[in-house]
């Protein structure tokens, strides 16, 4: 199958190496080009904007940054929506609040297209091995098209209804797994000064009701950290504090609030402002290591 595909940082670069590993012709289109040399290297071909993706192909993928990125890709003369035709597929795989992924499938189906939106649960390495979570919405024959490409991302794909439930379920998902790492980091300080080894406490921690089923991919990384390594990054704390943020934003609009997931952004804030903001969030457990104060 031929596939466009915009956006190639950790998670997009990981997509498209698992579409080429499954035969897939694909062609991409980043915004710095140099940071895509990886994957040309490995077979993919260039696109000079994200219009003449959509122009060489009536299926395109999407991994963004965020809804400003989005919008500029998907709008503007270069923009996907530029050249789409009637019968074009795009999959909006970001994650963004339900307004912003619901403006962009009302621009493509103005033209005559559709666009369904897959934000994804997991980092770079279920995503380099086609084991991702997928959380589709849109339109339901959009989905059955997609879906047989999708399956090949994702180890699970569900449909969850119209436009906006894909962006409101990831961000759901998110919201306990960033708690959990700031919560994690609270209950390391409480042995901090008692000389338990951190790899012990955390292979307890795992087996025990107080660990989630991300500590135990992720415990090695957290004790490189608080041994003051710095172990590569799957998602950055960054990250996470946009998230939180898309969270506020999505909660606002319905008046609900978020008293947690403020306390938990309080936290994120304070980490990245002592340089931590491009570290993999689950070493935000090392952060301030002893302290149970940011």
């Amino acid at each position: 199958m031929e596939i466009g595909f915009c956006g190639t940082g950790r998670m997009g670069g990981a997509m498209v190496l698992r579409l080429l590993e499954q035969g897939h012709r694909v062609t991409i289109w980043n915004r710095t080009r140099s940071k895509a040399t990886a994957l040309l290297e490995q077979g993919a071909l260039w696109a000079a904007s994200p219009a003449e993706l959509a122009r060489r192909h009536d299926t395109v993928l999407s991994i963004l940054t965020d809804a400003r990125a989005a919008e500029a890709v998907y709008g503007g003369a270069d923009g996907l929506l530029a050249a789409a035709a009637a019968g074009s597929l795009f999959i909006e795989m970001s994650t963004l609040t339900p307004d912003a992924t619901k403006r962009l499938a009302a621009g493509a189906a103005a033209k005559g297209a559709r666009l369904l939106e897959c934000p994804v649960g997991g980092t770079v390495g279920p995503a380099r091995d086609g084991k991702l979570l997928g959380l589709a919405a849109g339109d339901s024959a959009a989905f059955a098209r997609a879906k047989p490409l999708l399956e090949q991302l994702c180890r699970r794909v569900d449909y969850l209804g119209p436009s906006g439930c894909g962006a409101a379920m990831k961000l759901a998902i998110n919201l306990p797994l960033a708690v959990y790492w700031e919560a994690l980091r609270e209950a390391m300080s409480l042995i901090a000064d008692t000389g338990i080894d951190p790899a012990q406490a955390l292979a307890i921690m795992q087996e025990s009701s107080g660990g989630a089923n991300a500590l135990k991919n992720r415990a090695a990384k957290i004790v490189t950290a608080l041994a003051g390594g710095t172990p590569d990054v799957g998602f950055d704390i960054d990250g996470v504090r946009k998230d939180l943020r898309l969270m506020a934003e999505a909660a606002s609009r319905t008046g609900t609030e978020l008293p947690l997931a403020q306390r938990t952004l309080d936290a994120y804030d304070a980490a990245a402002g002592e340089g931590w903001g491009g570290r993999d969030a689950s070493t935000l457990v090392a952060w301030r290591a002893g302290r149970t104060e940011p």
